[in-house]
This record gives C-alpha cells, sequence and structure tokens, in this order.
C-alpha cells in the first residue's frame, strides 16, 4: 500500500495537483545514490517537476534551522530537509522515514505517504 500511495503522489506531482519543493539538500543527497538508474530517475524528476527550489544561498538559514530541529533528536540531513520545508512554506512534510516522522512542530505536518493521501482526500482529484 506504501508504494502505491507513493506512486500515487508522483502521479499527482506530475499531473499539477501537489506541488513539489526541491532543494539543494535533496540535490545533493541523491548525487550519493550508488544506483546510477534511481539516481538518474530521481535527478530527472525533480527536474522536471519542482514548482519552488531551495537554494545554496538560503543555506546559513536552513542550517540555523536544522540545528533548532536537531534539539528534538532529529539527524542533521533530515532536519536540513525539515527546515528547507518549513523556508518554503510547505503545507506538508512527505516521508517515509519513521523516525523522522516523530518529529512534530506546528511550522508543518510531517506525513507518511498513506496519512498524507487520508489527510488530502478529496482534495486532490
Amino acid at each position: 500500500m506504501g508504494k502505491k500511495a507513493k506512486l500515487f503522489i508522483q502521479e499527482q506531482i506530475t499531473a499539477g495537483n501537489i506541488e513539489l519543493v526541491s532543494s539543494y539538500v535533496l540535490i545533493a543527497e541523491n548525487s550519493m545514490n550508488k544506483i546510477l538508474s534511481k539516481r538518474e530517475n530521481i535527478r530527472d524528476f525533480i527536474s522536471k517537476h519542482t514548482k519552488y527550489y531551495v537554494s545554496i544561498p538560503h543555506k546559513d538559514e536552513i542550517e540555523n534551522k536544522a540545528a533548532q530541529i536537531m534539539l528534538d533528536g532529529v539527524k542533521f540531513v533530515d532536519a536540513c530537509h525539515v527546515a528547507c520545508a518549513i523556508f518554503a512554506e510547505c503545507d506538508y512534510f512527505i516521508s517515509t522515514d519513521y523516525r523522522l516522522l516523530k518529529y512534530k512542530t506546528d511550522e508543518i505536518k510531517l506525513l507518511n505517504p498513506i496519512d498524507f493521501l487520508l489527510e488530502t482526500e478529496g482534495t486532490l482529484l
């Protein structure tokens, strides 16, 4: 079910029903993916469908926010991802990382793909 939810979300991004935000953090993390075909597919998807990009000139602001997030036990890179989403004023941060999903804030909702679809049911179609 989780994989189907992720694929449905990707379809909704492609259709323009969900806006994708990406960042220099995501690009850097993807560049380290050891599976070339996966790395290229993710790069191409991000390139084609990103509506808003958090760029490296915002790095200091992102890392300051990430430091605050890390106080709740979130790892640095994950905290940077969340900080970028908060910076971009996203409503949701979708992840399958259950440790990251334990982080709670009033600034953004962190949900797994299934819970995201349940919460937004009726607004995507």
